[in-house]
């Protein structure tokens, strides 16, 4: 496990992972949102790589993917992010989310050594199976960048068991079967596979997906080690570009949104 993530995880208190698109509405917002989320309570950092075809994204996260790549926000524009944040904060985690066609077109073997140079701490690559993954795998290992795997509600034994040989960092549990963005009812069901899976690794669990509402995160964490916020900021964004808002109004509405999920922990 990368030790940023290790120590984060070290403490008993539930985590708050936050998502945004990188370069969404443009690198200089992104620099000051990502500058500004630990000191709102944020615990760990997921930088959506942009991509064009974002299959596993809802409306709000396609739409900011579109918003970046407009920009012209590619591969190595995330990495120069990455770096600008590390120059100032040396603690908290990063971990890049996305889909291998950008990584596949980047070369793996350069990807990782970039992830390497940038401080990125783990990866979450969501269309990228366990059987097909190895060789990015592998690289990551070497450079101690943990592999943070994906568990579904249809996720069945066998398959988690196979998840399980290669995870490391932590376990996203995606609490829907569908889109980013989509909504979050059942709670039990979310709540007894998380059981059933802590039963088979020491390995922390979050939960993404669906999580829009302080009484969602407060039952949530309940039976998880935190939970990932990621449509709600980003609506945040959206909203207040379509405002024309400056960044001071956007930090804002993310400060004042995490304060009320934070006050849940």
């Amino acid at each position: 496990m990368n030790n940023r993530i290790k120590n984060v995880f070290l403490t008993k208190k539930k985590k708050l992972i936050t998502f945004i698109t990188a370069g969404d509405p443009n690198l200089n917002y992104s620099k000051k949102i990502l500058d500004n989320l630990p000191k709102y309570g944020v615990d760990i950092m997921e930088i959506g790589m942009p991509f064009s075809d974002p299959m596993a994204d809802g409306p709000t996260i396609q739409l900011a993917s579109a918003r970046a790549i407009k920009k012209k926000v590619n591969l190595n524009k995330v990495f120069d992010l990455c770096k600008y944040i590390r120059k100032t904060n040396k603690k908290t985690p990063i971990i890049l989310m996305g889909y291998y066609n950008p990584i596949l077109h980047f070369g793996n073997s350069k990807f990782i050594n970039e992830c390497k140079k940038s401080g990125v701490d783990g990866l979450i690559i969501v269309d990228l199976q366990p059987e097909n993954d190895k060789n990015l795998f592998e690289l990551a290992r070497r450079k101690k960048i943990d592999f943070i795997r994906l568990i579904t509600p249809t996720t069945t034994t066998k398959r988690l068991n196979e998840i399980l040989l290669n995870a490391s960092g932590f376990l996203y549990y995606v609490s829907i079967t569908g889109v980013t963005g989509a909504k979050l009812t059942d709670f039990k069901n979310v709540e007894q596979s998380i059981k059933q899976i802590k039963k088979k690794t020491k390995l922390p669990i979050v939960v993404g997906f669906g999580i829009k509402t302080k009484e969602q995160v407060k039952k949530i964490f309940r039976f998880a080690d935190g939970v990932v916020i990621g449509s709600s900021i980003v609506e945040i964004i959206e909203k207040k570009v379509d405002n024309n808002s400056k960044i001071k109004n956007i930090l804002l509405g993310i400060k004042k949104f995490l304060n009320e999920i934070r006050n849940q922990k």
